[in-house]
């Protein structure tokens, strides 16, 4: 718990000059995620927020939708053969009435803090349904002016990135560009996770009027994962895939991508954009 970071040696080379000296690093750890005593998931991460992270990976996987469907989120004891703990073992129990899906080698998933879920059996495990529809009544209306100013804004709120360099990032903006959370994490899909589980246990779901900002790709998960949590825009400061772009079209996201200063392309639900088009 708190190892957020770790400092190892390290031989630097600067113009020639050879040094030694310790480095700091970011730190990346498993955590097994189980469902009512359950192996569910394996994914590499960095610790802290770890409760958040279960209970938004339960959100995308469409397991929890409100904070009344937990009923605990423990460290499971005994994670080692000598009985001490590791604090890289997280067990989720349900309330009663709430459905749990059957754990099977097919939903088993792992994930890496590089490319996401991993071991779905096939593209419908991967397609969720989501428990909220993306219902931003009256709609989010963004100027890009408002959208523009949101990266920098991210990198000045990362503080472990300041540090190490090594982590990605994840923030919630209101519809107004308020900063309302952010979270860093080896993984661009944890940094996500952690966020809509930290909304759902203060029983925010669904994030209607909300814009998620991630300092990485827009890949399909990301997206579904905004989609799960009812979020009705994603900006990413990198490309999207088309995978993510359909997903979007598909379910109403708004997904905007190469968000870098004044320039971004909109690849889906331009009508939450005020456009000013040129002649």
């Amino acid at each position: 718990m708190g190892r957020v970071t770790e400092r190892r040696r390290t031989i630097r080379i600067r113009d020639g000059i050879v040094t030694t000296r310790p480095d700091t690093l970011v730190a990346e750890e498993p955590l097994e995620i189980r469902l009512n005593g359950k192996s569910l998931a394996i994914t590499m991460r960095t610790p802290g927020d770890d409760f958040a992270l279960a209970a938004g990976f339960l959100v995308s996987e469409g397991v929890l939708a409100a904070a009344s469907d937990v009923q605990s989120i423990v460290y499971c004891a005994g994670a080692k053969d000598d009985g001490s703990n590791t604090y890289n073992v997280v067990d989720v129990r349900v309330a009663p009435g709430v459905p749990v899906p059957d754990i099977t080698l097919e939903r088993n998933v792992y994930t890496t803090s590089s490319c996401g879920l991993c071991g779905k059996a096939s593209l419908d495990a991967v397609r969720t349904t989501a428990r909220f529809t993306i219902d931003d009544t009256p709609p989010v209306r963004l100027e890009p002016t408002l959208l523009a100013g949101l990266p920098d804004r991210l990198r000045a709120a990362q503080e472990v990135f300041d540090r190490t360099g090594g982590l990605h990032a994840a923030a919630l903006f209101s519809e107004h560009g308020e900063l309302l959370d952010i979270r860093e994490d080896v993984g661009r899909h944890n940094a996500v996770d952690k966020l809509i589980g930290r909304a759902l246990r203060q029983d925010l779901l669904p994030l209607s009027r909300s814009i998620l900002l991630v300092s990485s790709r827009a890949s399909f998960e990301l997206a579904q994962k905004a989609v799960m949590a009812g979020i009705p825009v994603l900006a990413a400061v990198s490309a999207p895939s088309s995978l993510a772009v359909d997903l979007a079209m598909e379910t109403g996201l708004t997904l905007v991508g190469f968000l870098r200063g004044p320039s971004m392309n909109v690849y889906a639900g331009d009508e939450r954009i005020a456009l000013h088009t040129g002649v």
